[in-house]
């Protein structure tokens, strides 16, 4: 994979930075959406609805498709049960798994060493490693009744310093915050943006939110998105309009080949 925007055709373009979120209850529904989306999205993302009704092997279906598989279980335990979780999300072949940035330095440094070690005992494919920040669909009135008194932003950027110190891979965060993540995390930080909605669209549970374009051009290296297309009467036209909008979003010098994960330019 060019670690190069944009990414040629042989790479699939923008399309391999779309994560489709396959938040379905049932393995035929899911199946259904992988084998529709395989040549328009570059990931699917399966989280706690989809794995605890199909269990891991949903996973290996998704990938004897074609798939590629985002998983979102978001670990949160002490160090030694996250970083045992997270060798068996590697052993299964995943491209990325995260964990709870706020489960302390000590937990993504063992998750990270875990990793590692499985990797390069069994000749795997090393999946990237995520920590997810602050969840988008919180607002700053929420934290405060968590005991988070510092701001959205504030917070988002302290878990984001952890995790690098840590030596993840990148984070989870809401468009809103990249800015500042990139700020302080510089080149190399991978951040996959939830909270992606097209113009006029539903929200549901989200309160952060920004387009395609706006994410993309505020320098998201990943964009995950679920409803608009899931419940799209065509998936297929909605996941290129999509893909066309985050195309927009590039910037002359995007063009030219930014570093994936690298600031956008001034």
């Amino acid at each position: 994979m060019s670690v190069y925007w944009p990414f040629g055709i042989r790479q699939g373009g923008m399309r391999s930075r779309l994560i489709f979120a396959l938040d379905v209850g049932s393995v035929p529904e899911a199946l259904q959406f992988v084998d529709l989306l395989t040549r328009e999205v570059g990931m699917f993302k399966v989280g706690k609805q989809l794995f605890l009704h199909a269990g891991p092997q949903i996973v290996q279906m998704i990938r004897e498709r074609g798939g590629e598989v985002f998983l979102d279980l978001k670990f949160h335990d002490i160090p030694r049960t996250v970083a045992k979780a997270a060798g068996e999300a590697t052993r299964m072949g995943v491209r990325m798994f995260d964990v709870h940035a706020s489960g302390s330095l000590e937990m993504m440094r063992r998750t990270v060493a875990e990793v590692n070690k499985v990797c390069r005992g069994q000749g795997l494919r090393r999946p990237k490693v995520l920590a997810v920040t602050v969840l988008t669909s919180l607002n700053r009135e929420d934290l405060k009744r968590v005991g988070v008194t510092g701001g959205i932003e504030n917070q988002v950027v302290r878990l984001a310093r952890l995790a690098k110190e840590a030596n993840m891979d990148g984070v989870v965060a809401s468009p809103h915050e990249i800015a500042p993540i990139r700020k302080e995390s510089g080149r190399g930080f991978l951040i996959v943006t939830p909270g992606v909605r097209l113009r006029g669209g539903n929200w549901e549970d989200q309160k952060r939110v920004m387009t395609p374009e706006a994410a993309i051009r505020a320098g998201a290296d990943y964009l995950v998105v679920g409803q608009p297309i899931r419940e799209a009467t065509d998936p297929v036209a909605t996941a290129r309009e999509i893909v066309a909008a985050m195309e927009r979003g590039l910037t002359p010098a995007d063009r030219r080949g930014r570093p994936l994960g690298a600031p956008p330019p001034d």
